[in-house]
């Protein structure tokens, strides 16, 4: 998460979002920057208009939570917690999406 933290900072502050860039953001943040998620996470943002896409994904949450709401109204229920293993190429094909 911290690498799109790191793209999403670069581009906030009116910086090419390339992978020089993010590996400084990243370790001035004293995180290791892995080469291949770096350069996996520019390729994905290529051509990819950011704006619009982090008005996206700030809409669809704000939507699921009034469904939500009436569940808790209900009383409390148990709820099974599902938990998966995502490999990184998912990850990186999940990123791509997000953004384009």
């Amino acid at each position: 998460m911290e690498y799109v933290y790191a793209a999403m900072l670069l581009h906030k502050a009116g910086k090419k979002v390339d992978e020089a860039s993010v590996k400084k953001v990243l370790e001035a943040a004293g995180v290791k920057a892995d080469d291949g998620r770096v350069k996996a996470l520019v390729a994905a943002l290529e051509g990819v208009d950011i704006d619009k896409a982090i008005e996206k994904a700030s809409v669809a949450p704000v939507a699921a939570a009034p469904a939500a709401a009436p569940a808790q109204a209900k009383g409390p229920e148990k709820k099974a917690e599902v938990k998966e293993k995502v490999s990184e190429e998912q990850a990186a094909a999940g990123l791509g999406s997000l953004f384009g």
